[in-house]
């Protein structure tokens, strides 16, 4: 390529009108009371993309402007909030099956690809859902957790639905979930709901393809009555320790659960044992594994402004020249295993060898979006917004924000949940950070900030710690310290932990 987009700019700072205390209050109490293949589809195929588009830059919806519609919004979701959050599960498909019959199957109407891992996997999905929409497929998507808006978790043709669509999606399974409660010792979960909303979703629109993301692990995931022709397992690593496992193979194993008999795997680079019990478990059904490294993977990358230029290798060949407008190396290889998962749903690998139209390819890569993660939401000094979690994540992150942008003095805001690794969280941040400022989001699994600061004291020391209890404050005596000691053009903010932090950071920056 000869030329790069131009490096993105978030909105400039606008003048604050009202006391920022108030004005975050208000943001966060309207906009995030969040709890907590059957036919085989070619490229080129008819699509039904009424409404559709290419994703915008910023594809995150607000409140509905109209008041009804955001009345009956806020209702949906209080009902939704009464039910088991995501945190409280029960290892268990049953209800979940029990509401696709009722609904008469609507997860069988169409092919999809199924992605599980610990890291990585909304923007894997989003490139996918970009490169079989750069094929004039119609695409569902289905993600978890939202940034800011509850119906960002399902989206048609790149863009999250409507308001008004979530609503009478919620409307039309309420009285099927009202029959699976009353039949079941439990209630549908939430997360239970919300897959079923979504596969309805789908069916009713219809999609050609849908790209869905488990919420968590696999085998008992609420996702997980689908047979996805293609299975994505992202790098596996800690997290979620106490119910799937405390090694990357124990982890793997329960994400395993994803692969069903005679489907194509494509498996990110691994760690052994994690590696040993996805093929171990592609033997036992007959499926087609693809691994990164082997039979595709990233053949060089070059950072470039506002992103980096890759060679990807992927089944069928070489796609030299591919801009990607996302920061770091794992995004890259996000990148390659998005390609080889589209590549393997038309056949590409298996049934011949060939590459995909190369503008095409081109096209979609440079079209992706990934809100939240490395995204730049303002300037002078720069602000960024990364949902990195847990230590895998962190240290990725902490790479990539390095490589990408050079700071020469980095601020940290730093808010996590309660029952993360913080400490792994913060060590991986240590090298990178000047001083980071602790504080807490708006969600009730956030780490009380007295408790995260005496953590961070331990991993920066007494001099390096900022608490500043609410977030607003937090923004505010970061971007001070970023501006300390005259290194105002080199100065930077990462807002860092979780991804409802991110989210409460957002509006508060992009919104307010």
């Amino acid at each position: 390529m000869s030329e790069y987009p131009a490096e993105p700019n978030g909105p400039e700072p606008e003048p604050h009108e009202r006391d920022a205390v108030d004005e975050f209050h208000e943001i966060v109490d309207a906009e995030t009371d969040r709890d907590p293949d059957l036919a085989v589809i070619e490229a080129g195929s008819r699509t039904l993309r009424t409404q559709g588009g290419p994703p915008q830059a910023d594809s995150l919806p607000a409140r509905p402007a109209d008041p009804e519609v955001d009345a009956a919004l806020r209702a949906v979701e209080e009902d939704l909030a009464t039910r088991w959050g995501e945190t409280k599960l029960e290892p268990s498909v049953r209800r979940i099956a029990a509401l696709m019959d009722v609904l008469g199957e609507p997860q069988r109407a169409y092919p999809s690809i199924h992605i599980t891992g610990t890291n990585g996997k909304t923007s894997t999905a989003r490139m996918i859902e970009a490169l079989l929409s750069a094929f004039e497929l119609r695409t569902g998507r289905y993600t978890s957790p939202h940034v800011q808006s509850i119906t960002e978790r399902i989206s048609l043709d790149g863009a999250p639905i409507s308001a008004e669509r979530f609503i009478s999606t919620y409307e039309d399974v309420k009285p099927y979930v009202e029959m699976v409660d009353a039949a079941e010792e439990f209630r549908l979960s939430f997360f239970e709901v919300l897959t079923g909303m979504a596969y309805a979703a789908f069916a009713d629109a219809p999609v050609d393809v849908a790209v869905v993301e488990v919420g968590m692990g696999g085998e008992w995931d609420a996702t997980n009555v689908i047979d996805a022709s293609v299975a994505v397992v992202t790098p596996i690593d800690l997290d979620h320790t106490d119910r799937l496992g405390d090694t990357p193979g124990a982890i793997a194993t329960e994400k395993a659960g994803i692969v069903k008999q005679g489907a194509t795997v494509i498996l990110a680079q691994q760690p052994v044992d994690a590696a040993q019990v996805m093929l171990k478990k592609a033997v036992e059904v007959d499926a087609t594994v693809a691994r990164e490294g082997m039979e595709f993977g990233v053949v060089t990358r070059e950072v470039a402004v506002g992103g980096q230029l890759l060679t990807l290798r992927g089944l069928g060949g070489e796609y030299p020249d591919v801009f990607l407008p996302l920061y770091g190396a794992h995004q890259a290889h996000n990148a390659a295993v998005a390609l080889a998962a589209v590549e393997a749903f038309f056949g590409v690998g298996a049934e011949h060898a060939r590459v995909l139209d190369l503008d095409t390819i081109r096209s979609a890569f440079a079209a992706v979006t990934t809100p939240g993660r490395l995204e730049v939401v303002r300037r002078s000094p720069t602000i960024v917004l990364d949902a990195a979690h847990n230590p895998h994540g962190a240290r990725a992150t902490a790479e990539a924000v390095t490589e990408a942008f050079g700071f020469t003095r980095l601020i940290g805001v730093v808010s996590t949940s309660a029952d993360k690794d913080v400490r792994g969280v913060l060590e991986a941040f240590e090298p990178v950070f000047a001083e980071i400022v602790v504080t807490q989001n708006s969600q009730p699994r956030a780490m009380d900030a007295d408790e995260l600061a005496a953590i961070a004291v331990e991993v920066f020391g007494d001099d390096r710690v900022v608490v500043e209890p609410r977030l607003d404050g937090a923004l505010e005596a970061a971007v001070t310290l970023a501006e300390e000691e005259a290194e105002y053009a080199g100065a930077g903010v990462l807002v860092t932990g979780s991804v409802f932090t991110v989210g409460d950071a957002r509006l508060l920056l992009r919104k307010g």
